[in-house]
């Protein structure tokens, strides 16, 4: 007999194999204690959540071989930590290695009462052994998984590996990528347009927009192989992210021009896409307006990661470049409270503006009502009549202290665009962006607003595009499309959720829209079924009138724009025909409609049928044109990673 055979004989031996029942419990109470005690590592301070959400960042981004060998590293701990259960509630295993040589933990005397914290093996009482034996096995694995995972995040890898061992984890999760946790981004709730029957609606009415944020924002999810929230998806805004090759204004008598189309729908034969182009004029070569410009900076605890206020104040470098020596800048700071780091400086004192920047760091609550109110007094003390002012507000949209409220805000912004202070947003981070809040004051304060996601970006929006960001030409532009009943059944606008107005509205000026700058252009887009089209969604109304007397032959519809010059109270109107000569092929729309596609199939797809991201992709790439700086191309990179992101959890 060898010593396999000894070892055998051991096993089967039955008057050793039932195990101790009060040294079991006392092994499983004890490492329930020990996990209830860590648990106390997951009651955070704020800025422990703060560091504990960098430190998440930063182990996220070790590689994949370090993730593997700290799972094997905690596993192996997590087995120790089962032999050695099995070791105290076994007599076969404490008999097998003593004679070993291999030092066993004490053992605890039956008749020695165990204290038990409340709620744990007391609460158990199984009616059979087999359940009792599941019932621990569920707790302490659930238990113990959530301190192991604030272990790590709190106190690095030496605590998640003991705290493993003694629960007996015997499966352990590293914490999930930063696009993969659960999100605080907050975003409008967004219905798609609907379908509707000329019959019955023929007018369609909203406001333009020329905010870009919504693009930017997309394209950092899609970077991180994440598709991004669906409400997060505004078309209008991935359309009018590029600048489009349409004609302008003849002069500088009417501040835009309109120019209309029609084309063949790319998701649907039965269908058309009618676009409506607005050209404003450009002050290339013509003096730009005396600048008053207020830097309105979140300095909060929120603001503290490098995609923040980093870039941020790296963004506003960018912008100095571009302005004129006798341009003022000033900056108002806000965390706990709002301060005036720098009263209005000439542009061409340009090391003492960098220098205030360079003094800012982020700490503290956010009060970002309180900064706004300051920023808005000082643009209005230095109020220059013939010159352009403007608060350019920088942040994440975390406002915790004063008014928070998107109604209360966007309140106080709308009465202070009476004072003829503009009111620019600029949006920066992720993982508590609160974009619902951005869109309320940008809407409301006569300005736009901009998502800030990389140095490129901020290049583009405050240098390459700054006359159109900052330099207004047409406020409170609104459009009207009657279409004819005549022509047309049915239509869907596409995207323009968040500025739909109401019919009457156009024709009140006392009623904001948006705001277009110099050079801006701005597209929107129908799908409209002609009539007698099979592709008609809504059956024919029984008792509806198809058509009015004197209708004009030929069109499709007929579409006005009101806007006002800046400064003026009274709006003025533009007009033109949408007809069959206007149907004739144009790159331009070509890859709008590609763009619109990819919004359409982000946010689900509801209309576009069979069309999908390669059909994207080959509109894209065949209508791309020219491409300076390189948006269209970056475009079809997007969505070809689209194909194959993962869905936010």
């Amino acid at each position: 007999m060898n010593d396999f055979d000894d070892l055998k004989k051991l096993f089967h031996d039955e008057a050793l194999l039932r195990p101790d029942e009060d040294a079991r419990a006392a092994a499983i109470a004890a490492a329930m204690v020990h996990a209830e005690k860590t648990s106390g590592i997951s009651q955070e301070s704020g800025s422990m959540a703060r560091l504990r959400n960098r430190m998440a960042n930063i182990w996220n981004r070790r590689t994949h071989m370090r993730s593997f060998n700290l799972n094997h590293t905690l596993m192996a701990g997590a087995s120790l930590a089962v032999l050695t259960l099995l070791v105290v509630a076994n007599p076969a295993l404490h008999q097998l290695m003593k004679a070993t040589g291999v030092a066993t933990p004490p053992a605890v005397p039956a008749n020695q009462p165990v204290s038990e914290p409340p709620g744990t093996v007391a609460e158990l009482q199984p009616k059979d052994e087999a359940s009792a034996d599941r019932a621990v096995a569920s707790r302490v694995e659930s238990k113990g998984k959530d301190v192991l995972k604030s272990a790590i995040l709190s106190d690095g890898l030496a605590a998640a590996g003991n705290i493993a061992s003694s629960v007996g984890i015997a499966e352990v999760y590293a914490p999930p990528p930063p696009s993969a946790q659960e999100s605080r981004d907050r975003f409008t709730d967004i219905t798609s347009n609907p379908v509707k029957q000329v019959a019955t609606d023929p007018l369609s009415t909203f406001s333009i927009d020329v905010d870009t944020s919504s693009y930017s924002f997309i394209r950092r999810a899609l970077l991180d192989n994440v598709l991004p929230p669906k409400d997060a998806v505004r078309i209008e805004e991935m359309v009018n992210y590029f600048p489009y090759d349409y004609a302008g204004p003849a002069d500088r008598a009417e501040p835009f021009k309109a120019n209309v189309s029609l084309m063949q729908t790319p998701w649907n034969a039965d269908t058309k896409l009618m676009r409506i182009g607005i050209k404003g004029f450009s002050l290339d070569g013509l003096t730009k307006p005396h600048s008053n410009l207020v830097f309105l900076i979140d300095t909060s605890g929120s603001m503290d990661e490098p995609d923040k206020l980093p870039l941020l104040l790296n963004s506003f470098r960018l912008l100095l470049d571009t302005l004129g020596p006798d341009d003022t800048v000033s900056i108002v700071t806000y965390a706990g409270s709002a301060g005036t780091v720098l009263e209005p400086t000439k542009a061409s004192e340009k090391a003492k503006i960098l220098a205030a920047l360079d003094g800012l760091s982020a700490g503290g609550s956010t009060a970002g009502a309180q900064g706004i109110r300051q920023a808005y007094n000082l643009a209005e003390q230095h109020f220059d009549k013939a010159g352009v002012n403007r608060v350019i507000l920088a942040t994440d949209g975390d406002f915790n202290v004063g008014i928070s409220d998107p109604r209360e805000l966007q309140d106080f912004v709308e009465r202070k665009r009476q004072s003829g202070v503009y009111l620019s947003v600029l949006g920066f981070g992720q993982g508590n962006y609160n974009d619902e809040l951005m869109q309320a004051l940008a809407q409301n304060g006569n300005g736009n607003a901009g998502y800030i996601d990389s140095l490129s970006e901020a290049r583009k929006v405050l240098v390459d595009e700054a006359t159109s960001t900052l330099f207004p030409i047409a406020n409170d532009v609104k459009i009207q499309v009657e279409f004819n009943p005549a022509a047309v059944s049915e239509y869907r606008l596409i995207g323009y959720e968040t500025r739909l107005l109401n019919k009457d509205d156009f024709n009140n000026d006392h009623v904001d829209a948006g705001d277009i700058g110099a050079g801006h252009t701005v597209t929107a887009l129908y799908e409209v079924t002609p009539k007698g089209s099979k592709g008609q969604l809504v059956d024919p109304l029984r008792y509806g009138t198809a058509e009015q007397p004197g209708t004009p032959a030929g069109e499709y519809a007929f579409v006005k724009i009101r806007y006002k010059l800046p400064g003026e109270n009274t709006s003025r109107l533009i007009t033109e025909s949408v007809t069959g000569v206007d149907e004739k092929p144009s790159a331009e729309a070509n890859f709008a409609a590609a763009v619109a596609g990819f919004g359409q199939l982000l946010r689900g797809g509801e209309f576009t049928k069979s069309f999908g991201y390669d059909d994207v992709i080959a509109l894209a790439n065949a209508s791309r044109g020219p491409d300076p700086y390189g948006y269209r191309a970056e475009f079809i990179t997007l969505a070809r990673l689209a194909k194959t992101a993962r869905v936010l959890q």
